[in-house]
């Protein structure tokens, strides 16, 4: 079971990791987008971090909308509504819930994904966070019929993460500012992709010992 304190000990966690990652998320970006890619992000974990460490927290739903919130007051960019799309979304599948199953964890991943894709209208293959998010999904689903234990879930939806973040190298970018560069697009690993890989891997490195 992932219960409320294993939420907290995962988004506190993101923070750390945009951090450590915040200059090669901003050089990644700087190549195709703004390059604000990184400081964005760490800006955004960090009030994250600031407010559900004085909040106190009766469920997972209320915790993950409350990072919702934060994100899209505090990250700018396209960044903030579509991670903020994300928790908030997924927010919704776990309303008044203080565990979750492992079932019931991929399925916030599933409802978080969905409001991604209505939020930014991006479809696999345009170089974009959809192209780590989407086959992480399905990996994570295909290995929780599998009954594997969460860490191989996990395992299994990061390892999928790296590849989609990898494959998104050659591809010509289709949304965002990325995309006013045409074929210039083209040889850049794409940021969004990177950070959510990041923000799965996270959830391997914190949850992975605990075994459901």
């Amino acid at each position: 079971m992932i219960s409320i304190e294993n939420l907290l000990t995962w988004l506190i966690a993101l923070q750390t990791t945009y951090l450590e990652n915040k200059q090669y998320l901003t050089d990644l970006d700087a190549a195709i987008g703004d390059a604000d890619h990184g400081i964005n992000m760490e800006r955004g974990f960090t009030a994250v971090k600031q407010k559900i460490e004085a909040t106190d927290h009766n469920d997972v739903g209320s915790l993950l909308k409350i990072t919702a919130m934060t994100l899209i007051s505090t990250v700018g960019g396209a960044s903030g509504p579509l991670y903020g799309t994300f928790f908030l979304r997924a927010s919704t599948a776990c309303a008044r819930k203080t565990t979750l199953t492992n079932a019931e964890l991929v399925n916030m991943f599933d409802v978080g994904l969905q409001g991604v894709v209505q939020r930014g209208k991006a479809r696999l293959a345009d170089k974009t966070m959809i192209d780590a998010l989407t086959p992480a999904l399905e990996a994570m689903t295909q290995a929780l019929e599998n009954g594997a234990s969460l860490t191989n879930i996990l395992q299994a939806g990061t390892d999928a993460a790296e590849h989609g973040m990898q494959q998104t190298i050659p591809m010509l970018a289709k949304k965002g500012r990325a995309s006013y560069l045409g074929e210039r697009s083209i040889g850049h690993q794409d940021p969004g992709a990177t950070s959510s890989y990041l923000m799965l891997k996270t959830a391997l490195d914190v949850w992975g010992n605990e075994e459901t």
